[in-house]
C-alpha cells in the first residue's frame, strides 16, 4: 500500500494528473496559499479532518525530460523533508514532517499557526505611525517588545546555523510567531493587539525548499544577508531593529562571530554588484 493510498479525498487521487495553471480550481478541500515558481502551497488536512496540514505540490514540468522531471522531484523533496527532521532531531522550531510521496510530488507538514514577521512587522510599525504625542510610553513599551521578537529571529537563524543547515530563502516571511495564545480575529487582521501580548510566541521558521546542509561561513553570511536585504527592502523604518538580530545571532553559538565578519564581504560585494548592475 503506497502512503497516497491510504489518505483521505483529494490526497488518494493522482494530484500530478492536475495541470500546474492557477486557472484551473483545486479541489474544495485544498485551499490554495500561494505558488511559486517549482510548487504550490495549499492548507488542508491530513489523515483526519482535525489535523490541518501544509501541503507543497510539485506539479510535474512539461519542459523537462520525464525521466530528469522526476528525480529532480524526488530530490527535492526528500532533501526538504530531511532537513526539516533533523531541525526537529537538534531542537530547531519548524513544521514536522506528516508525510510524503515523490512519485506524486507532494510534501506534507505541519500546519504553523500565527503571524508572518513580516505581518507583524508591519502591523506594528503601522500602529506606532499612528500614535501621537500621548503615546511616548506606548511606543517605548512597543519597541522593547520589537526588540523581544528581533532576539528571537537571531537565536532561531543562530540554532540553525549551529546545526549546519543554511535556509537558503531567509526571509521575514519565511519566518512565523507562533502564538502562546490564539489571537482574535483583529489582531490577526491588524497585528496590533495589546502591547507585550501579540508578539509573544515561539519563532518557527518554514518553506525549506532552498535549504542545504553546510559548515561553511560563507553559505551562512549569504543567508544573513539575504535576510538582511529583507528587512531592507520590505520595512526600511526597522531596518536599526535588524541590528538586534545580529547582535543575538552573534551570541548563539560559537562561530557565530566569524559568520558576522565574513556577512561584511558579502555586503561589499553586494555593494559592487549593484554599483556596476
Amino acid at each position: 500500500m503506497t502512503t497516497a493510498s491510504i489518505l483521505p479525498p483529494p490526497f488518494n487521487t493522482s494530484l500530478s494528473d492536475r495541470s500546474s495553471s492557477p486557472s484551473q480550481s483545486p479541489p474544495p478541500s485544498l485551499n490554495l496559499i500561494t505558488q511559486g515558481a517549482e510548487a504550490l502551497i495549499y492548507r488542508t488536512t491530513f489523515l483526519t479532518p482535525d489535523q490541518p496540514c501544509a501541503l507543497k505540490f510539485r506539479p510535474k514540468k512539461s519542459y523537462r525530460h520525464p525521466t530528469l522531471d522526476a528525480r529532480l522531484t524526488k530530490a527535492r523533496i526528500l532533501a526538504e523533508a530531511r532537513v526539516l527532521v533533523r531541525c526537529r532531531r537538534e531542537g530547531v522550531l519548524v513544521p514536522g514532517v506528516l508525510g510524503l510521496d515523490w512519485d506524486e510530488g507532494w510534501l506534507a507538514t505541519e500546519w504553523i499557526e500565527g503571524l508572518t514577521v513580516r505581518a507583524c512587522l508591519d502591523g506594528w510599525l503601522h500602529r506606532l505611525e499612528g500614535e501621537g504625542g500621548d503615546g511616548e510610553e506606548v511606543k517605548g513599551e512597543a519597541r522593547k517588545e520589537l526588540e523581544g521578537l528581533m532576539e528571537r529571529v537571531g537565536r532561531a537563524v543562530g540554532k540553525l546555523h549551529e546545526i549546519g543547515i543554511v535556509h537558503g530563502d531567509l526571509t521575514t516571511s519565511n519566518l512565523m510567531l507562533r502564538p502562546q495564545r490564539r489571537l482574535e480575529p483583529s489582531e490577526v487582521e491588524e497585528c496590533g493587539g495589546n502591547v507585550g501580548r501579540s508578539l509573544q510566541g515561539d519563532m518557527v521558521l518554514i518553506d525549506f525548499g532552498l535549504a542545504v546542509q553546510t559548515v561553511q561561513d560563507e553559505d551562512k553570511a549569504v543567508d544573513l544577508y539575504v535576510l538582511e536585504r529583507a528587512f531592507g527592502s520590505t520595512h526600511p523604518q526597522a531596518e536599526g531593529l535588524f541590528k538586534e538580530v545580529l547582535r543575538v545571532y552573534g551570541q548563539s553559538y560559537k562561530g557565530a562571530q566569524v559568520v558576522l565578519k565574513r556577512l561584511e564581504d558579502v555586503r561589499l560585494r553586494g555593494r559592487k554588484k549593484n554599483m556596476i548592475g
